[in-house]
């Protein structure tokens, strides 16, 4: 048996090729199916099987258009509900995969229908367990509904341990959320492999002799996740159609004008330091690149449904086309440039101060606005002194919170202050982006709170 991970660092999740060295089980396929298709032809095998895990919250599946694709078996949780055809699969149920065996095991938790696979083959055994038992943690249990939070984290509780019991210490371990996903919650480790032996040391969901003492400390680290999220689970029932990674043709700069005249969603891609010197008045920062969370906190600011404008270099823009085609944004228009004068000749250009700590505990005037647009939770454990605190995801429904006068934003590295600053100065606020990471601030003179 071999396993080939298929990474998608941007949402913090794993996909997974799983063969034998002719045919394959595919589990948890995001919807730009091409990298499995590249995967599957690198190893010279035929995908004769497709599993999801769960009905996805935080991306778009490629499960159902996969499998279609190579006429695959589509196996999916004899519960979910869904409008198209598939392969029910229940408790217990094996199957085999050329020459692996595989079994399926309900783990609900995550969500009610969760399924964990057990494959084994070739004198190894694997888990792949979506988002019941991950590195160090579980996944949360809020996403299905208020109500149904405590009893799903009892059920979490129960079904790892099952998993864990019924895969033995020696399996391979392989989550697809827990990699930076907002899906997990709790102490997430930062390893990159591990078994279920290890997590039997080390996971608190296995280490934890008391189930309501477990429940309580997940339900105390529940923090919130993308608003895009609530329309997941809904188009994943539905079945997503095929990725659109085409870029399109650029907009002429009459129609971008236009655009940010009307007071439409135009997002520079750019480098915020790019941005914070010079843009196109009206639009805003969500910068791309290796390690932001551009695809998170674009579906969880920008009011979904929106149309949406990216302007950049090409190679980024066709980057973010991909990264948004995963949670649902398709066919977000696009200027292309990197120049932003040059897009829109005679548009009036905006700029604003990029400053580090240093400057915020010398240059400070009274009357400024020290605005924190990290979650609450961070805000409580460490914070500027007499600094308000708005998250990011807020922001857009609390503008009226932030006090006049000249604001000076910061988060903890500088990228969601970037995003948070570009919305402020649309809306005509004097502001000054503090690009620099909290952890200094102390050190640099700025008074705390802890």
């Amino acid at each position: 048996m071999e396993v080939v991970p298929v990474e998608t660092p941007q949402l913090g999740d794993r996909s997974y090729l799983v063969h034998d060295g002719e045919v394959a089980l595919v589990v948890d396929p995001q919807r730009d199916t091409d990298r499995i298709e590249a995967a599957a032809r690198a190893a010279g095998v035929r995908i004769t099987h497709v599993a999801e895990t769960h009905l996805h919250n935080d991306y778009l599946t490629g499960g159902l258009v996969l499998a279609r694709a190579h006429g695959a078996a589509y196996l999916v949780g004899a519960e979910e509900q869904v409008a198209y055809e598939r392969e029910p699969v229940a408790d217990r149920q094996e199957f085999r995969v050329g020459a692996l065996s595989v079994t399926a095991l309900a783990t609900p938790g995550h969500t009610h229908h969760h399924v964990a696979y057990i494959v084994r083959g070739g004198g190894r055994t694997a888990v792949f367990s979506g988002g019941s038992l991950l590195y160090g943690s579980v996944g949360r249990t809020d996403l299905v509904a208020p109500g149904d939070t405590e009893g799903l984290a009892r059920d979490q509780y129960v079904s790892v341990r099952r998993l864990a019991q019924e895969a033995g210490p020696d399996a391979e371990l392989y989550p697809t959320h827990g990699f930076g996903s907002f899906c997990s919650v709790g102490p997430a480790s930062r390893a990159g492999t591990s078994t279920v032996g290890e997590q039997l040391l080390a996971n608190h969901a296995l280490t934890d002799p008391d189930e309501d003492h477990f429940v309580g400390e997940l339900l105390a680290n529940l923090t919130a996740y993308p608003a895009y999220y609530a329309h997941m689970a809904p188009l994943n029932a539905h079945g997503p159609g095929p990725a659109r990674l085409a870029v399109p043709e650029p907009l002429d700069a009459h129609e971008l004008g236009h655009r940010l005249e009307a007071g439409e969603w135009v997002i520079d891609v750019r480098r915020r330091v790019a941005f914070a010197s010079s843009h196109l008045r009206g639009s805003v920062s969500f910068e791309y690149g290796r390690g932001t969370s551009f695809t998170a906190y674009v579906g969880w600011v920008i009011p979904w449904g929106q149309k949406l404008t990216l302007v950049g270099p090409r190679g980024d823009v066709e980057k973010a086309v991909r990264d948004l085609t995963r949670i649902g944004i398709d066919s977000p228009d696009a200027a292309l440039g990197e120049d932003p004068g040059a897009l829109v000749p005679g548009a009036e250009l905006a700029s604003y101060p990029r400053t580090g700590w240093e400057e915020l505990a010398s240059g400070r005037r009274e009357g400024d606005v020290v605005l924190d647009v990290r979650r609450a939770e961070e805000h409580s454990e460490a914070h500027v002194a007499g600094s308000v605190n708005v998250p990011l995801h807020e922001l857009l429904a609390r503008l009226g919170d932030v006090p006049p006068g000249r604001v000076w934003v910061h988060c903890t590295s500088g990228y969601r202050a970037g995003v948070a600053a570009s919305l402020l100065a649309r809306e005509g606020r004097d502001v000054v982006l503090v690009d620099d990471r909290f952890e200094r601030a102390g050190d640099l003179g700025v008074p705390l709170e802890r």
